[in-house]
């Protein structure tokens, strides 16, 4: 069944979802990102035209060759830079995401786009855009393969952060660089998972919360280190809501 959503759901019982980029919006995303492309392909195409008077052949065969490996490379590039963004989909505000809600590896980056040459087939993304709309997650024989989806990056609601975090004091923020690089390394999945543990901690069992908590700060302090003094005496409920904090209030 075709649904607009996706679901991301957790063994103890935390769940959400981002709603997925369809059809429209992820072609103007790839209209504006081959805009780019021309432009650094056309770019390389006059350089070697340098080259044309020694052999001509050899200049059109460069040309193909180059402008399939910018194709393809740029997308590669950007997204593993942008945490699954290309500057199209930057504009349009989406993002390439795991399917599962994990975070994004680099085999999936390469492999979503190495199989863009057959989307692209016959003439401007027909294959790609027949698999979109025939998929019940917009997803393009690329995203199937990859295990990808593509979301909006703005979160369908978010909880009154003032009233969930009023009161409290977050030794994290004394660290405002240490912020801005877990900001910059954290997935929006895993940023969306840490918010809904927090806003509905009052839902769950003691015992599965102390578990999520646990598994929750885990995965945060794999990603981001904090100094020792700012972490001691903390739980792992508290540094996560204190993760969530720098996350959604980075300026306060």
């Amino acid at each position: 069944m075709r649904t607009n959503k996706l679901l991301i759901r957790t063994p103890e019982g935390i769940s959400f979802t981002q709603r997925l980029a369809g059809p429209v919006t992820r072609f103007l995303a790839f209209a504006i990102d081959l805009a780019g492309i021309t432009l650094i392909s056309g770019t390389l195409s006059q350089v070697l035209l340098l080259a044309a008077i020694v052999s001509p052949d050899f200049v059109l065969a460069a040309r193909s060759i180059c402008y399939f490996v910018v194709t393809i490379g740029y997308s590669i590039l950007f997204e593993s830079l942008l945490r699954g963004q290309t500057l199209g989909k930057r504009v349009l505000k989406i993002r390439v995401v795991d399917a599962e809600g994990f975070r994004l590896r680099p085999a999936q980056i390469v492999v979503r786009n190495l199989l863009r040459v057959i989307d692209l087939l016959p003439a401007f993304y027909a294959v790609g855009g027949l698999c979109c709309l025939l998929s019940p997650k917009y997803q393009r024989m690329g995203d199937i393969a990859a295990n990808t989806v593509v979301i909006y990056t703005v979160p369908e609601k978010i909880p009154d952060l003032e009233l969930l975090f009023s009161g409290s004091y977050n030794s994290l923020r004394d660290h405002a660089h240490i912020g801005a690089q877990l900001r910059k390394l954290i997935s929006p999945t895993e940023a969306r998972l840490a918010l809904e543990a927090v806003s509905r901690r009052a839902e769950l069992e003691p015992e599965s919360r102390l578990e999520l908590y646990r598994q929750l700060a885990q995965r945060l302090r794999s990603i981001i280190t904090f100094p020792e003094e700012a972490l001691e005496g903390m739980t792992d409920e508290q540094y996560v809501r204190n993760i969530v904090d720098l996350i959604y209030r980075p300026t306060l």
